[in-house]
């Protein structure tokens, strides 16, 4: 029989842990830890920019925008600040003159002016003293731009012309005569050629655009020295520096052609000045670019209604016709003393004023020369 245990008030003294007034707290156990991976919370939604990205950002763009107007500028004022040095004459004369025609037709003149030159510079390029009075015109030239390809045509400055209010005489004399205004008369009495724009460049202005472009390819096919000129140049092609170039376009007295290879020389010169001018380095270099529109504005003279788009207009026919985009030839002539051929000259002409040169055909030699 089990044993009975007293109750009542007595009860602790079975067991202890209910004695009034103790407590026995049993310490509650940490939570577990979680092997759980920690939450995954939404990404924030619309454009949220870091603050250093974001600066960087609206620089690049900055440049982006700034780089090309900065660039452009630099284009446009540089012609515009060397357009302040280039001088102006009046080269119109009074009287009657062919009516206008189509298309545009450019004089081009290189004279032996020795502006901008040094006493050393005279005496290095072998140019003589300047003498004072006009001067001589050393390269002739018309450029037609019309509805084909560009046209340059070389006027041998011995061409035998007659020249209004003095005898027939050499071409190169009316310049000395009456300067520019008497040159576009007498141009325009022999050809019925309407002359729209007038270009002149010195000896200076040839050497500084040469340089300025690194040299320019020639090929003379023999060697040829000089002394009245200073050339001295091997046979075969080779890069000409200003000197050299300048020389080359003078010379007359190392052919037997004379002025008639004189005047393929200076073609040959021009066309070498187009192929450098038409690299993109001439527009992307800004050193060269300086020195290029600077190169030959100090001894350059344009007519005084002339404005600087037209003569960048003049600028890109005249690389055009020395390009595979143009033509380039010598006046008709009949014989090595440079008359004009009476006969292919003429018809020449009516081809340049109507705008048709596309079809001169064989009118168009390199000597002016009838085709063998």
């Amino acid at each position: 029989m089990a044993e009975e245990r007293p109750g009542g008030e007595y009860d602790w003294l079975f067991d202890p842990a209910s004695k009034p007034g103790k407590q026995t707290v049993t310490p509650t156990a940490p939570p577990p830890t979680s092997t759980l991976p920690p939450p995954v919370l939404p990404k924030p939604t619309g454009n949220v920019r870091r603050p250093g990205i974001a600066r960087r950002g609206r620089w690049i763009a900055i440049g982006v925008i700034a780089v090309p107007l900065v660039w452009l500028t630099y284009l446009i004022a540089v012609p515009f600040m060397a357009w302040s040095t280039v001088s102006t004459v009046h080269a119109w004369p009074d009287g009657a003159r062919p009516a206008d025609q189509p298309g545009t037709t450019y004089l081009i003149v290189g004279s032996d002016s020795r502006k901008g030159l040094s006493s050393d510079e005279q005496k290095a390029l072998k140019t003589g003293k300047d003498e004072g009075g006009r001067g001589r015109t050393d390269t002739i030239m018309l450029l037609h731009a019309g509805a084909g390809r560009p046209l340059l045509v070389s006027i041998p400055r011995d061409s035998i012309v007659p020249i209004p209010g003095y005898s027939t005489t050499k071409i190169n004399a009316a310049y000395a005569f009456g300067g520019p205004e008497l040159l576009v008369q007498t141009l325009e009495q022999n050809t019925g050629v309407h002359i729209d724009r007038y270009a002149e460049i010195g000896f200076g202005g040839v050497v500084n655009l040469v340089d300025a472009v690194g040299g320019v390819k020639i090929c003379p096919k023999e060697a040829a020295t000089d002394k009245d000129s200073g050339l001295n140049i091997k046979a075969g092609c080779q890069i000409a520096d200003g000197k050299t170039a300048l020389a080359y376009s003078r010379t007359r007295h190392a052919y037997a052609s004379g002025d008639i290879q004189r005047v393929q020389n200076q073609r040959e010169v021009i066309g070498g000045l187009g192929a450098k001018l038409r690299q993109p380095a001439t527009v992307l270099d800004p050193l060269r670019y300086f020195e290029v529109v600077n190169g030959g504005a100090a001894a350059v003279s344009v007519d005084d209604d002339a404005t600087i788009p037209e003569m960048a207009k003049f600028a890109m026919a005249l690389s055009d016709a020395m390009g595979s985009k143009g033509q380039n030839c010598n006046v008709p002539i009949s014989d090595l003393a440079v008359h004009w051929d009476s006969v292919r000259a003429p018809e020449f002409f009516e081809h340049v004023r109507t705008d048709t040169t596309e079809e001169l055909g064989d009118l168009c030699t390199k000597d002016g020369l009838p085709p063998s």
